[in-house]
């Protein structure tokens, strides 16, 4: 008898995004009441929780692999052939995540780190379907609407190897999760047959169909769509790669950033792994975590491992073997929603210890990080790595520390490292908000994809791995000019800096300049935009009197930072945390490592955004001047 009825929820009118149906979400065991609370509603739409210990080898650090379909604590194991498992967990599948109540090892031990990787199922993205055996060819319905890239299926009332399809390799080949052969041939597994998008074929093999013997299967899409505004966008892909004679297989182009890449080889020997961005794949470090063992958390310091690209991900030769091949899945990174809120997406924190701790409450992408007392504003982004940072009052190149001044594998913290005294400005990448860009300049006129999904109106690009000055582009300057980040310089124009061309929503241009494009230096991009009700960039021209500059906001802004462009004249910053008020207001220099100066009222809260004082100075308020900044509700 095969349980797979139509789910008709599965498919809806409205707009769906990644971040409602996946979850990479890393918790600490609390040996007692543990709720996750990671956006995805798994007790009405159900789905499938995937959790693994970060630590230890023991029996105790098994992968555990729960779903809504088998029920609340029917545990499956991904490195061992075992029958599913029922555990007093007490494990709960909630509207916004699951919750467990008890000490159990590998799911709750008290302070061990764990990795939780959610699926909610949805049409054209994943699907559960549980089955009874017949011993006989056969099909089995699904509810992916779409032409599965990938399937899973485990025996689950005696022991079997978990056995593994990918449209990759023949519909006569198949994979085995637990173990790491390389892709064998057997006729019985799936019948011969390719699946389509209502059903799967399996064969007479007893992994996949001994008769009376009970089964589930977990199906992946592959390029299907239905995500979106409209419903045109892919949000997971199973595809192939081969890697060069040094093991590396480039860039992986997917036309959307990846944050979960699973991968295994297919014409030898390997183990199947597991890299993502919530546990720091970046262009310096990468760990992964081997699903065919329980073997702890592998970190590596490498720039030549898997990590995100802005059109897919890159493979280096630090993971993968030589002249080998390779399957993948890969699930595009989030949030695809526009935000609507500031303390969404954005956080100011005065930091008065180091290390400093705080729940900021959304996974940190950029922090930014100056000292009050005098010194250096420090940007490190998730993207870069952990150890990496930049300095905005230095044409220096990216520093890598001995120890990891931000921890990027935190789920809602940002750890602040640089000085006991001073504040952290701490961003999210999020559509319409904000991005960052990784690339290597090339010397010539070019275009580098983004994902802001917007048309950029600021963006700050600086070298990585060579000296240069902070170029910055302001819509209202123009793509003839440039501001530089470290200098007080007034802006400067006829430059070849963005190649006299306008941002678009998915592109920005560069020219030959080598601050922004020198053939073989490694680069990063900030890019801002307006989102209505959550940032402003723009700009406005000085009155010598109090002036109101209205960004659209319902509270005020808690982030501006001023430039003068026609003059001389430094980068202001004011936040909320430090403190703007009708009154005196500190301000800091983004561009100066001078300390923080207090007892001055240049710039005042207003609900719509923030209000310019007469008392401000010519850097910030000139009769005449003209001035671009950034504020952030």
């Amino acid at each position: 008898m095969f349980s797979a009825a139509i789910k008709t929820d599965n498919v809806s009118s409205a707009a769906n995004y990644i971040e409602d149906v996946f979850s990479t979400y890393l918790y600490t065991g609390t040996s007692g009441s543990n709720t996750i609370t990671n956006g995805i509603d798994l007790s009405t739409k159900g789905g499938l929780v995937w959790v693994k210990s970060r630590s230890g080898a023991s029996s105790g650090s098994n992968h555990i692999l729960q779903d809504t379909v088998r029920g609340a604590n029917k545990q499956l194991r991904s490195n061992t052939t075992g029958a599913e498992g029922s555990d007093a967990v007490n494990w709960a599948f909630n509207s916004s995540g699951f919750s467990m109540n008890t000490s159990i090892s590998y799911l709750n031990d008290s302070g061990t780190n764990y990795a939780s990787w959610t699926f909610r199922e949805q049409a054209k993205f994943f699907d559960v379907v549980t089955y009874t055996g017949t011993g006989s060819n056969t099909t089995i319905a699904h509810n992916l609407g779409s032409v599965p890239g990938c399937i899973i299926v485990k025996r689950t009332d005696t022991t079997a190897d978990w056995q593994v399809y990918h449209r990759s390799l023949a519909n006569t080949q198949y994979l085995v999760l637990n173990d790491t052969a390389a892709a064998a041939t057997g006729a019985t597994r799936w019948n011969s047959t390719t699946p389509t998008s209502t059903v799967f074929s399996i064969g007479t093999d007893t992994t996949v169909n001994a008769s009376g013997g009970t089964y589930v299967a977990y199906l992946f899409a592959h390029d299907a769509g239905g995500f979106g505004l409209t419903g045109t966008d892919n949000v997971i892909s199973c595809g192939t790669f081969t890697t060069d004679g040094s093991g590396a297989a480039g860039n992986i182009t997917l036309g959307y950033e990846s944050q979960w890449v699973f991968v295994k080889r297919t014409d030898g020997a390997g183990s199947w792994f597991i890299v993502d961005a919530m546990r720091g794949s970046s262009l310096s470090s990468y760990n992964y975590i081997s699903v065919n063992t329980a073997n702890a958390e592998n970190a590596q310091t490498s720039t030549q491992g898997i990590y995100p690209t802005a059109t897919g991900f890159y493979v280096g030769d630090n993971l993968p073997a030589p002249s080998a091949t390779y399957i993948y899945i890969s699930i595009r990174r989030g949030p695809m929603k526009v935000p609507t809120t500031g303390t969404s997406v954005f956080s100011p924190n005065a930091l008065t210890t180091a290390p400093a701790t705080f729940n900021i409450g959304f996974p940190l992408d950029l922090i930014v990080n100056q000292a009050r007392d005098g010194g250096q504003a420090l940007w490190g982004t998730r993207l870069q790595g952990p150890k990496q940072y930049l300095d905005s009052s230095s044409t220096a190149a990216e520093v890598t520390a001995g120890t990891a001044p931000w921890a990027f594998d935190k789920q809602n913290d940002s750890y602040a490292y640089y000085t006991p005294i001073s504040v952290a400005w701490n961003f999210r990448r999020a559509p319409s908000f904000f991005d960052v860009v990784c690339y290597t300049g090339d010397g010539a006129n070019r275009t580098v994809a983004h994902n802001l999904t917007a048309v950029p109106e600021m963006m700050i690009v600086k070298a990585r791995s060579g000296t240069s000055d902070w170029s910055v582009y302001a819509a209202s300057q123009g793509a003839s000019a440039r501001t530089k980040l470290n200098l007080i310089d007034a802006e400067q124009t006829g430059t070849f800096v963005w190649n006299y061309t306008a941002p678009t929503s998915s592109v920005f241009s560069l020219g030959t300049a080598a601050a922004v494009n020198d053939a073989g230096v490694t680069f990063v991009a900030y890019l801002f935009a307006t989102c209505a009700g959550v940032s402003k960039v723009g700009s406005y021209t000085g009155t010598g009197a109090l002036q109101t500059v209205n960004c659209g906001f319902a509270s005020g802004a808690r982030f501006v930072l001023i430039k003068r462009t026609d003059s001389t004249g430094d980068w202001y910053v004011w936040d909320s945390a430090r403190g703007i008020s009708s009154g005196n207001d500190p301000y800091l220099l983004i561009n100066s490592i001078a300390a923080e100066v207090t007892g001055t009222n240049y710039v005042d809260t207003d609900s719509t955004g923030f209000k310019v004082t007469a008392a401000a100075p010519a850097a910030l308020n000139a009769s005449g001047g003209t001035y671009i900044f950034l504020a952030i509700a």
